[in-house]
Formats: structure tokens, C-alpha cells, sequence
């Protein structure tokens, strides 16, 4: 069994009545959990209902790069969904700094305002027993990934983070672990570009990452370029694995524990 940690099920690069298929096509493949996070308020009651079926559990939060949408207490409407056993944790959430501010915004007010958020979303997690999960990325060097951990080091000793799609070199995924953090790998790790992504792979010993797809973005080899979905995840947890040496009965045991471990998922 496998656990995608991370994809959109209710993103409008899918059809509204596509998800029993892409859940089944997932079955299928051996991915039989499936976390799908809402991005937005508007995406919230969508991915709840998604998450009806069994087999699939939903995250709240307001993305980053929606933040200027998003009203003053938008953090505060997501507090009435908290006790819903569909919920399995707060995000995505975190910081953006690659797209530019959205006009009529400064760069630095539009940061900010994404930095507030996050703070807001840690709160709400600390208060309902839940973890955070967080995105971060950045046009040039790693701003949104320091920033990101600084507030999370506010907020570690209630509440533990995932840095999904994480990209970024082993010495920063031991920042991460430093705080009791995780992180999770997705597509790019396939890319023959990343080899930084399976450097930091082969550092991170069992127990500290988790497999996703980010879908219906960043397909895996051999569907780069294609539209995602959650049975890719098999595509990049049989490359992790190979690439760790591991079997994938193995791999898939210990980032399921992972999983398991970091998400309130229901019985």
C-alpha cells in the first residue's frame, strides 16, 4: 500500500465528477490513501466532499499565492472545519516568493501578508491537535524556506510541519528534521535534472519523509509534461526506492508510517 500525501482532487484541471475515477485509477496502482488539501475557502466543501469516500482525507489552508484573495479571517472560517473527521491537518499553507506580487500589491506587502498566514494557520493547528503542512518557493536562492522555518521554530514544540515538495539540499532538510519536521518527495525526484532532489533523498534516513504527486502537477517520469494524478505516486516511490536501494514493500511500509504518524486520519 501506498499513501499520496499530497494532491489537489478537487483542482479544475480535473472535471468535477472525475474524482471516483481517479481514486479508483489510484486503487489500481496500489495507492490506496490519499490526501487531498484545499487551497482556498472556496475549495474547502469541495475537497470535504471528495473526502466522503474512505479511502480519502482532506487538508484546509489558504495557499500562499492566495492569500491577497483571501479575507482578513479567512484563517478564522477555516476554524468551524477543524473537528470534521475528514480533516487530517491545516495547509497548504507557507511561503511563495517565485510568483510576483498580483497587481495593485508591493512584493513586500504581498510577503507579508503570506507571512501573517502562516503564523495564523500554525495557531489554528496548535489549538485543534493538528500538523501544518508547507509549501515554499523562491525565484532565486531560499528566502521562503528560511522565513518558513524561522516561523516555524515559534511553533515547533505544538506542532509538527511538512515541507512538501521538497527540493531543496540535505543540509536544509536536516533543518527541518531539527525542528521535528518531515518532508516529502514527489515527481521532480524522477527529473534527470534533480540531482540535488536525490542527494537529498539518499540523506534522509526512514522515517523522516513521505511520497506524494502534488497532483495534476509535476507528473513523474515517464508522464512529465502530462497532467498528474495520485497512481503516479507508484512511478516515483519504484524510482525512490531503486534509487535507495530499498524494495518497495519497504519503502512504502516506513513513509505509510510516516504518514500514518503525521496526518489524524480517521479509522
Amino acid at each position: 500500500m501506498l499513501t499520496d500525501s499530497h494532491c489537489h482532487l478537487a483542482s479544475h484541471r480535473f472535471t468535477t465528477d472525475e474524482a471516483p475515477d481517479l481514486i479508483q485509477h489510484a486503487h489500481d496502482a496500489g495507492v490506496n490513501r490519499l490526501v487531498t488539501l484545499a487551497t482556498c475557502l472556496d475549495d474547502v466543501e469541495p475537497n470535504l466532499s471528495i473526502a466522503n469516500d474512505p479511502s480519502v482525507h482532506a487538508c484546509i489552508g489558504i495557499h500562499p499565492c492566495d492569500v491577497h484573495n483571501a479575507p482578513d479571517d479567512a484563517v478564522n472560517q477555516l476554524a468551524a472545519y477543524v473537528a470534521d473527521p475528514r480533516v487530517c491537518a491545516i495547509g497548504e499553507t507557507g511561503l511563495d516568493y517565485y510568483h510576483p506580487a498580483p497587481d495593485g500589491w508591493e512584493e513586500e506587502a504581498f510577503r507579508s501578508r503570506q507571512r501573517k498566514f502562516l503564523h495564523q494557520h500554525f495557531r489554528l493547528a496548535a489549538e485543534a491537535g493538528l500538523n501544518v503542512v508547507i509549501h515554499t518557493r523562491d525565484q532565486n536562492g531560499q528566502a521562503s524556506l528560511d522565513d518558513a522555518l524561522s516561523i516555524y521554530a515559534e511553533y515547533h514544540r505544538d506542532v509538527r510541519a511538512v515541507f512538501h515538495c521538497f527540493i531543496s539540499t540535505a543540509a536544509n532538510a536536516h533543518r527541518v528534521f531539527d525542528l521535528g519536521g518531515i518532508v516529502s518527495f514527489g515527481g521532480v525526484a524522477t527529473f534527470k535534472s534533480a540531482r540535488e532532489v536525490r542527494d537529498t533523498i539518499l540523506s534522509c534516513a526512514a522515517g523522516t519523509f513521505m511520497l506524494e504527486t502534488d497532483a495534476p502537477y509535476l507528473a513523474p517520469e515517464p508522464h512529465r509534461g502530462k497532467r498528474n494524478e495520485p497512481a503516479f505516486v507508484f512511478h516515483t516511490a519504484s524510482f525512490i526506492a531503486s534509487l535507495r536501494g530499498e524494495d518497495i514493500d519497504t519503502l512504502a511500509s516506513h513513509t505509510n508510517d510516516v504518514a500514518s504518524s503525521f496526518f489524524r486520519f480517521r479509522a
